[in-house]
């Protein structure tokens, strides 16, 4: 049978994203308001929940992989409804995995057996969006301005998805 996903970005849609900065410790990962509300909703729809994250501070060397390491052990311990996560260290334009290509999605269908069209990208930007259409995925962006987007839908905050994907089954 196949599974169906709602995949996350992370700076912005789970954590404070910090303006041209990385989160590169503990510290500075700060949960946003009711997003473990939205995931504990989420799951109880059926969902996988996999984050799906761009992690250039690696490839810069702002920050180590063991860096990130410590940081997503924190984020699965806050929030266990997560099932799984996916990062590219790359620079822009050096691999197929960088948001808005689809390579991170692609090895998450291949391990947990994933419908993409029964599931859902969320993101804050619009390489999350173009990511998640091209896979054939229902897209939602926080937008916290009036920008143009080719999102499906549009939102302020994670919370506010869980009556979007309810009422868009």
């Amino acid at each position: 049978m196949n599974n169906k996903a709602i995949f996350l970005d992370r700076d912005g849609v789970i954590n404070k994203r910090l303006i041209g900065d990385y989160v590169k410790n503990i510290e500075e990962f700060e949960i946003l308001p009711k997003v473990k509300d939205a995931l504990i909703e989420f799951k109880k729809m059926g969902y996988l929940l996999i984050v799906i994250t761009n992690q250039q501070g690696i490839a810069k060397g702002v920050m180590t992989e063991d860096d990130l390491k410590v940081v997503h052990e924190y984020m699965l311990k806050q929030l266990p409804e997560i099932d799984d996560i996916y990062y590219c260290p790359h620079l822009d334009g050096t691999c197929d995995c960088r948001k808005p290509k689809n390579g991170m999605l692609l090895k998450a269908k291949e391990k947990w057996n994933i419908d993409f069209n029964k599931s859902w990208m969320i993101g804050d930007s619009e390489s999350d969006i173009i990511c998640g259409r091209s896979s054939g995925c229902k897209t939602i962006r926080i937008l916290h301005n009036n920008e143009d987007t080719e999102a499906d839908f549009v939102t302020k905050s994670l919370f506010e998805c869980v009556e979007i994907i309810k009422n868009n089954k």
